[in-house]
């Protein structure tokens, strides 16, 4: 019986304790930022993966490059011609979420298609794939969607054995233009290639400052070293770091959007990309950096209230690495 009752009482405190550490839960998150900041009208620009890569190609942000799209079941077959020139591809629904539906194809002969883990899958494999997709099975709302060929990013050297077998990436969010928390999402054996965190990928806090790593973990569990290659997370600094936030800033004047998630990644010769802008982003992000997104928004929300307004996305990002420095 005591012990009940202490399992109960510390459940009925846990509520206060996260409000104590800052942590911003789904509730809040939904009805006073989402739904206060984001108009909905505008959720369709980043919701569609094609009208985000015109939105960023038009704002002159880099994107990977389209290799085609496939929108009815009658065009699948054509998905062997369209990659044959190109050694690696990823195909991805354009209305998805949360990694689910993603193919990564990191070589191809004679018919047969290998996965970054070295699995190989068929010609009928990669079009039930794409047959799938155009169903809905990976969408929003599961309504119909195209099917999006994008070349394979080349990650950028510096990342060596902090992924394994895939594209690491950057989560940052972003509040009123203004970078408040960031973390790099590392793909593992379990996560199959995939930067997704449910799925086992490792998730790795960033100074806003700095770039550099300031916690990592998996199934949100602290580890030290990356699982699959032993590398220690904590030497982890994402070079070109203030090109890269200045990035992420601008995703409030390409969308409108005042709470976004934006997903980019390094590539070795392009450098920073847009990758995805999301308007309803996780909050794994805040495990991730050990601490939470509430105080951060609270500050950005104080700066609007005194009226003090930074027009640029450098202007922004500089104030950001002084207010959130780890």
């Amino acid at each position: 019986m005591k012990q009940l009752f202490r399992n109960i009482r510390g459940f009925i405190e846990l509520p206060k304790k996260l409000r104590q550490r800052g942590i911003l839960g789904m509730n809040q998150r939904n009805h006073s930022y989402i739904g206060r900041y984001n108009d909905r009208s505008k959720y369709p620009l980043v919701d569609d993966k094609l009208k985000t890569k015109q939105i960023a190609q038009q704002a002159g942000a880099t994107v990977p490059e389209l290799i085609g799209v496939i929108e009815s079941q009658v065009h699948v077959k054509e998905i062997h011609d369209l990659v044959a020139d190109w050694p690696g591809f990823v195909i991805k629904p354009a209305q998805g979420s949360g990694g689910k539906g993603i193919l990564v194809i990191t070589s191809h002969q004679d018919g047969r298609y290998t996965k970054p883990s070295g699995a190989e899958v068929s010609r009928e494999d990669v079009e039930r794939h794409i047959t799938n997709t155009l169903a809905g099975l990976f969408s929003l709302g599961g309504k119909n969607d195209v099917a999006v060929v994008e070349n394979l990013i080349e990650f950028d050297d510096s990342f060596a054995d902090f992924s394994y077998e895939g594209v690491p990436d950057i989560r940052v969010i972003v509040f009123h233009g203004y970078p408040v928390m960031a973390m790099m999402r590392c793909s593992t054996a379990s996560s199959d290639g995939k930067a997704n965190l449910h799925q086992g990928a490792v998730g790795v806090g960033l100074d806003i400052a700095t770039g550099k790593a300031v916690r990592a973990v998996q199934f949100d569990h602290p580890v030290s070293h990356h699982p699959d290659t032993q590398r220690p997370l904590d030497q982890l600094v994402i070079p070109d770091w203030e090109q890269l936030l200045v990035l992420a800033a601008s995703a409030w004047e390409m969308t409108g959007l005042g709470y976004i998630g934006t997903d980019m990644v390094l590539d070795k010769s392009r450098g920073p990309m847009v990758l995805e802008l999301n308007a309803r982003p996780g909050l794994a992000i805040q495990t991730a950096n050990g601490t939470g997104l509430l105080p951060r928004l609270q500050k950005i929300e104080a700066l609007k209230q005194q009226g003090i307004s930074h027009n640029t996305p450098e202007e922004r990002v500089a104030v950001s690495r002084e207010l959130f420095a780890s």
